[in-house]
């Protein structure tokens, strides 16, 4: 589907794991159904800055991720259901600020639940962190697992929305 919205050239796809300490970001190629890794991380911010400037940190960081590989889509993880309600209205927060950003930016998004991530890179959607991080390196040739998880997750998001 994606081939024929993006007329059969080569679509580039930031994939984002939501959250305010630790936001991971992989931005991945699909070219001729061929998956390139083109780089991956994290936004990090510490919890000693108040919620509006760490909040800033991600809009401006993932502004210039956003502006050096133009991605053709985003694709971001929704949020699931956390014990802990404070954490889960934070990342809900960090999440609004990544769709604006992306919207500022004018990149469609697209979003998908860990457990279409997980079905999507490992076809197991209770795919432990490792086994996501073997299949992330395998689909993307990579020479060594992630180091992040964050940054792994992100890559994954990436792959599923290339896979949708």
């Amino acid at each position: 589907m994606l081939k024929k919205i993006f007329n059969n050239s080569p679509i580039i796809i930031l994939g984002i794991d939501p959250g305010i300490a630790d936001t991971g970001f992989g931005i991945i190629k699909n070219e001729n159904n061929k998956l390139t890794c083109l780089d991956y991380d994290s936004i990090k911010t510490s919890a000693k800055l108040d919620l509006a400037d760490r909040l800033e940190i991600i809009n401006l960081e993932l502004t210039k991720i956003i502006k050096k590989y133009k991605p053709n889509l985003i694709a971001i993880e929704e949020l699931f259901f956390c014990k802990n309600v404070k954490t889960a209205l934070v990342v809900g927060q960090a999440r609004g600020v990544m769709l604006l950003t992306a919207k500022q930016n004018k990149v469609p998004t697209v979003e998908f639940t860990p457990l279409q991530v997980k079905q999507a890179v490992s076809t197991y959607g209770r795919a432990d962190k490792n086994q996501v991080k073997k299949m992330v390196k395998l689909l993307l040739n990579l020479k060594e697992l992630p180091k992040s998880d964050d940054a792994a997750d992100a890559l994954a998001i990436a792959i599923c929305a290339s896979n949708n």
